[in-house]
């Protein structure tokens, strides 16, 4: 399955931190527990990746290819980030449910 491709699994989204001090990234889906545990500076890259693809998302649309400015360098440089990683991020240190905001996907 690609970034891309659109998928019928729904499945809930929990983060929080740990008593470790990681960032935890829970999910559950479908008979599946997932938890990735990350370092505190880690976690802050994710949320860099996240908000500069939800800025690539927002001119996605756009077929003059504006309002991909600032967005689509931070997107290629966290492309660049992620290259050399074995398809995309590991969790440290798996572990029972942890506590933090829910989202639904």
């Amino acid at each position: 399955m690609s970034i891309d491709k659109e998928s019928d699994i729904a499945a809930n989204l929990q983060i929080g931190p740990t008593t470790l001090g990681m960032v935890r990234i829970y999910v559950e889906a479908e008979g599946m527990d997932l938890p990735l545990d990350f370092e505190p500076e880690e976690a802050e890259e994710i949320a860099e990746e996240l908000l500069a693809a939800a800025k690539l998302a927002r001119g996605a649309g756009d077929r003059t290819g504006a309002g991909r400015g600032e967005a689509a360098k931070k997107a290629d440089k966290a492309a660049a980030r992620s290259e050399g990683r074995s398809g995309g991020r590991s969790a440290e240190r798996p572990g029972p449910k942890g506590a933090g905001r829910s989202r639904r996907s």
